[in-house]
Parts: C-alpha cells; sequence; structure tokens
C-alpha cells in the first residue's frame, strides 16, 4: 500500500510541476521539453520537404516571406531555436501550419482565398500562435496522458503508425491520412493570439473576418454543424474576430507592404 501511495503521489506531482500557462491565461498540461518538441518538428518537417514538392516560384515565395518576416518582427525569441523557417509547398490544400522548432509551411492553394497580404498574416499569424501557445505539446501531453504507448523518439516517427499519429498532433496529419484538427479551445486562442501579432505587425486585423467568410464560401457549406466539430463554426470565428479586432491597439507605424504575385 506504501509503494502504491508513493507511485501516486510522484505521479500528481510530476503532472503539478508540468503545469504551463498558455498565452491567454489558460492552464495547460506540459510533458515535454522545448527542446524534444523542436527537435521533432524540425525532424518531421525536413521529412516533408523531401515528400511535398516545394514551390520554386520566385514571387509566391517572396510575398510569403514578406509577410511572414512582418510578424516575426512581434514574436518573442524562443529558447530552443534561432531562426525560424518558411517552405512554401506547391498544392491546391488550402492549409497552412507551423511546428516546433520554428517551422512554418504554406501551401499555394491557401493564396487562392486569402487574397491579399492581411488575410495571409491572419493565417501565418494564427499558425505561429500555435506554436507559442505550445498547441502541439500540450495534445501530445495529453495522449500521454491517456497511456496510448506513443514514445516520443526518432523509433516513433520511423514507426508508420506512431508517425502518422505525431503528425497528425502537431497539426499536419491530413497530409499522411489522419485527421486530427486543433480543438475548440486552441483554435479560438489561436485566433486571438495570432491576431494580435499581426495587427502588432501593421497588418488590417479585420480582414480576419473577411478571411474567414472567404473560407466559409470555400467550404462550400459542407461544414458539420458547431457541436459536432472540433472548431469553432465559421460564424462563431467571424463574431469572435470581429469582436477582437475591435481592441486592438491601432496601429501607428509603417504598414508592411507585400505585393501578391498575379
Amino acid at each position: 500500500m506504501r509503494l502504491k501511495t508513493l507511485v501516486l503521489s510522484l505521479a500528481s506531482v510530476a503532472i503539478v510541476t508540468a503545469c504551463a500557462t498558455s498565452p491567454t491565461g489558460r492552464n495547460q498540461v506540459i510533458l515535454f521539453s522545448d527542446n524534444q518538441m523542436s527537435d521533432l518538428g524540425s525532424q518531421s518537417f525536413e521529412e516533408m520537404k523531401t515528400e511535398l514538392t516545394i514551390s520554386k516560384d520566385t514571387k509566391t515565395n517572396t510575398y510569403v516571406q514578406c509577410v511572414t518576416n512582418a510578424i516575426l518582427e512581434y514574436v518573442p525569441i524562443q529558447g530552443s531555436f534561432t531562426q525560424w523557417e518558411v517552405v512554401i509547398f506547391d498544392s491546391e490544400q488550402v492549409n497552412a501550419f507551423a511546428l516546433p522548432g520554428g517551422k512554418i509551411g504554406v501551401y499555394t492553394g491557401l493564396l487562392n482565398v486569402a487574397v491579399n497580404q492581411d488575410q495571409l498574416a491572419t493565417v501565418i499569424g494564427h499558425e505561429i500562435a500555435h506554436v507559442l501557445a505550445e498547441h502541439s505539446n500540450e495534445r501530445m501531453s495529453h495522449a500521454q496522458l491517456a497511456n496510448t504507448g506513443m514514445q516520443l523518439s526518432n523509433i516513433a516517427l520511423a514507426n508508420q503508425d506512431y508517425r502518422n499519429e505525431i503528425m497528425a498532433l502537431m497539426g499536419v496529419g491530413v497530409q499522411y491520412g489522419v485527421m486530427l484538427p486543433y480543438g475548440r479551445t486552441q483554435e479560438s486562442e489561436a485566433d486571438i493570439v495570432g491576431l494580435e501579432l499581426m495587427a502588432k505587425a501593421g497588418f488590417d486585423p479585420y480582414q480576419s473576418v473577411d478571411l474567414w467568410k472567404n473560407m466559409a464560401k470555400a467550404s462550400g457549406g459542407n461544414q458539420p454543424p458547431e457541436l459536432l466539430s472540433t472548431h469553432p463554426s465559421h460564424d462563431t470565428r467571424i463574431k469572435d474576430l470581429t469582436a477582437k479586432a475591435a481592441t486592438v491597439p491601432k496601429f501607428t507605424g509603417q504598414k508592411p507592404n507585400c505585393p501578391k504575385p498575379d
């Protein structure tokens, strides 16, 4: 009985010491170190670059990098890596992602929906916010506590089943046949933090509303009801972003000028 009590006590201490606070003040359980997550994100990104087609279009790369650089000026320095990397993947998929370790992927299909620099900044700010809020770490920590048997290691990535699950937990599983989107709370949090970042950089926060209206049109009305989805509905997102856009400080500096390719 004493041994059992000791084990339970140690487990409780481990969980308590793993508690963290998100950028919006939400309590989180974080079990993995920043270095572990950065290594995993970097390794996963390198694999993606060998498996997906990378866009070589100079104007597109310059445009996306320009928007990203403007936002990164307002992103705190991270302890586990020194530089963010942006890669544009040549794909019709309307998507983008950011991984621990400062890895950002943007699909060219997104540029058909995010029709100007401000809307693209909304998406990139949102994805960077997932990293800053440690959402991947949070999800992997929950999976670990749920005793899924998943191991955070190179061996796990070498195993196809574990690899796909890990990629899904980091938000890029759709490429690997595993769809596991971020939860509503994490998505809403990334919306808020991302909007603050893009507004600080001089992008128009109200364009975030237009972006999600475009997303709603692009979905063709096929989105499931909010109660059946892990994401906020488009209507909820639009309402929340409209309210948040009205509260961000007005930008007084020189606004970014990132010409979108024709």
